[in-house]
């Protein structure tokens, strides 16, 4: 029966591929599940056979550690050069998208109190 091995949803594209290539380089069976046209369903690699679950499960731990350590040394090395990117510097990159999101996320707001307001008695 097939068991699932790793979601993917939130996941980099790089990481999935890493997490593909460490099962295929390690003869571990699995198959990939996407989310579907409407983004209902879960993408999700799943193992074909139970039997792997657990050398996978290690192999995945052990990787996900080490990608771990190497992106918190690459943060850190990004913020000791001034290149890291934070929220103020999006909003410098694109202050026209930012105010247009900013306006319109205040409108559902402003449009969600006034329905709620209108309704009381």
């Amino acid at each position: 029966m097939a068991k699932i091995l790793f979601r993917l949803n939130g996941v980099p594209d790089d990481e999935a591929y890493e997490v593909r290539e460490l099962l295929t380089n390690n003869a571990i069976d699995y198959y990939e599940t996407t989310p579907g046209n409407w983004g209902v369903s879960m993408p999700a690699i799943w193992l074909h056979d139970d039997g792997q679950f657990e050398k996978a499960r290690a192999l995945l731990d052990t990787y996900q550690n080490e990608r771990t350590t190497r992106m918190r040394e690459e943060y850190n090395r990004l913020k000791r050069e001034g290149k890291n990117q934070t929220f103020f510097d999006a909003v410098k990159q694109k202050p026209i998208s930012f105010t247009i999101h900013l306006a319109l996320a205040l409108l559902v707001i402003y449009l969600s109190i006034r329905l709620v307001l209108d309704l009381a008695p």
